[in-house]
């Protein structure tokens, strides 16, 4: 399935659609999109198809968000944890991973008609040599696109990400760029994989699981956080706006919470 869905909205979806467009909007998504798996055995098919069905799903929401005018989405494709998980399922996910960004690259030109940029957010050397270099090829030829923007954290978690962010500060320190009076959350943020992007204004997980498992733990600090018990691959347009409303109607309150940095600051 293509990465970009073209298409528009049904009459009741966009009628719900520009209701939750007179409130306030996320601007930033992410997604922990969790149930593959369990989708899978609920449907007696193999673990494959259920992680294939979740990137079909992706694809959906995406046009969701893009009708719904969220300029960036970041998803949690693969941890680094999951590189435990039996070989047969690892290879699995390293074929599909490789058969979607070989995709994406058969697809510049509607991402580019669409202006999307694709980021992957990750340690990219642990993966296969063969997937880094589509990867990067992928990337590169997204990189001027600047409309919407697409986030794959993939071969990630925060802690290694945050562990990665204060060494390159302690190299900068050691090598006499910076001076340890440098070193502050605003320059940790800089060295975060995520630089590019500001923090999610809204994070999803589904699958009814309530915890981050290690993503984004330094961004979504003063994200709207809401779980869901859907199945990712059974995930619908309607989820997606219960979601917003809950953002919505938590929005002052998130808005009254002082940022670390700016504690005076409401």
């Amino acid at each position: 399935m293509s990465w970009i869905q073209e298409g528009e909205l049904n009459l009741l979806e966009r009628i719900s659609a520009n209701i939750l467009k007179a409130g306030p909007m996320p601007k930033h998504v992410a997604f922990i999109m969790d149930g593959n798996r369990r989708f899978a055995r609920k449907k007696n098919m193999e673990r494959q198809e259920g992680h294939t069905q979740g990137f079909n799903k992706l694809a959906e929401t995406l046009r969701w968000c893009k009708q719904l005018n969220i300029r960036e989405v970041t998803v949690y494709a693969f941890s680094i944890e999951n590189f435990k998980r039996p070989k047969d399922e690892v290879d699995g996910l390293m074929n599909l991973a490789r058969q979607k960004f070989e995709k994406l690259l058969d697809e510049r030109e509607k991402l580019e008609k669409h202006g999307v940029c694709i980021r992957v957010l990750g340690d990219l050397n642990l993966l296969p040599p063969d997937l880094q270099q589509v990867i990067a090829k992928a990337v590169l030829s997204t990189r001027a696109h600047n409309k919407c923007f697409l986030n794959v954290c993939f071969a990630y978690t925060s802690r290694y990400e945050i562990t990665n962010a204060v060494r390159e500060m302690a190299w900068g320190v050691e090598q006499g760029l910076i001076k340890a009076s440098d070193v502050s959350e605003a320059l940790l943020s800089e060295c975060l994989y995520s630089n590019s992007s500001p923090n999610p204004d809204l994070l999803i997980r589904t699958s009814g699981e309530v915890r981050l498992s290690d993503f984004l733990l330094w961004q979504t600090s003063h994200s709207c956080l809401v779980f869901q018990s859907v199945l990712w691959p059974e995930y619908s347009f309607w989820n997606l706006c219960e979601a917003i409303l809950q953002y919505q109607v938590n929005h002052q309150s998130i808005q009254r919470t002082p940022h670390p940095q700016f504690p005076n600051i409401i």
